[in-house]
């Protein structure tokens, strides 16, 4: 599909959701509590009862009983996290292309400086895959990689990617991201590339899976149905909000002030 044509499809599709915003069929939610936020940044929950925060460059684990923190001041600022496993977690240290793998207590257990195993990559983007592997994209080559932990080996994924990059999220088998003209792409542990949908303008985003992702956009939050081509708008009493985060049905809406956690089935 040409450039040209993609870009097309993708303007009739932002046609006819801008056309619909406001009058989007509606998902109820109902809240199950709250809590203060204390200025820190929120990064998500597991599915164990763990919050996930960094203030600082200090990054924390919190449940009802306990706090853990994990700090190093060497690395600088922590670019990203990821905890899809909360029993090997992952800080991403963009300035010194540095990961560190932490255990369910915030112990560090491996730390990686890919510039000391191979100095072609310039990892950009990192998020954890199955297998003993995590996700890289590398800026250098604006390819995607799978790098082996244990063995400290790594293999490249796919072609380059042509257009810039603007949004990026992994899970265990799949990298995502979203282009500079809203094409949302999904690579596989085997490099097949899926065009999955051209998405409308966003604020803020978090994709699902390949079926559904929630973004937000002038203070309201919307959930896409891929299969369906539907956006529903999702119903919350903030006027105002910073982010939120996804998972299990359960809907985390983060303002400067607090974190309120709510039910929701999506469609």
């Amino acid at each position: 599909m040409s450039l040209m044509m993609q870009k097309l499809i993708y303007l009739l599709f932002l046609m006819t959701c801008c056309q619909g915003f406001g009058q989007n069929p509606r998902l109820k939610t109902t809240e199950i509590n709250a809590q203060t936020l204390e200025d820190k940044i929120y990064a998500g929950f597991d599915g164990l009862g763990n919050n996930y925060f960094i203030k600082n460059n200090v990054f924390s684990k919190q449940n009802e009983n306990q706090t853990w923190e994990y700090k190093n001041v060497a690395l600088g600022k922590i670019s990203s996290v990821d905890f899809i496993n909360p029993l090997k977690i992952l800080l991403f240290y963009e300035d010194f292309n540095t990961v560190i793998l932490l255990d369910n207590q915030l112990n560090e257990i491996q730390k990686i400086n890919l510039f000391e195993i191979d100095n072609t990559i310039f990892a950009s983007k990192i998020g954890l895959a199955s297998q003993n592997q995590f996700w890289i994209y590398n800026a250098l080559t604006q390819q995607i990689m799978l790098f082996d932990y244990l063995k400290n080996t790594s293999k490249t994924v796919g072609n380059p990617i042509a257009e810039n990059i603007k949004y990026t999220q992994t899970d265990f088998n799949h990298f995502y991201w979203i282009d500079e003209i809203n094409n949302w792409y999904a690579i596989d542990l085997f490099g097949k590339v899926t065009l999955l949908a051209n998405i409308p303008p966003f604020e803020k985003i978090q994709i699902v899976d390949q079926e559904k992702l929630l973004f937000s956009r002038d203070n309201t939050l919307y959930c896409l149905n891929n299969q369906s081509k539907t956006i529903f708008e999702i119903e919350i009493v903030e006027k105002s909000f910073r982010n939120f985060y996804y998972k299990d049905q359960i809907l985390a809406i983060f303002t400067n002030q607090q974190i309120k956690n709510f039910k929701i089935k999506l469609p």
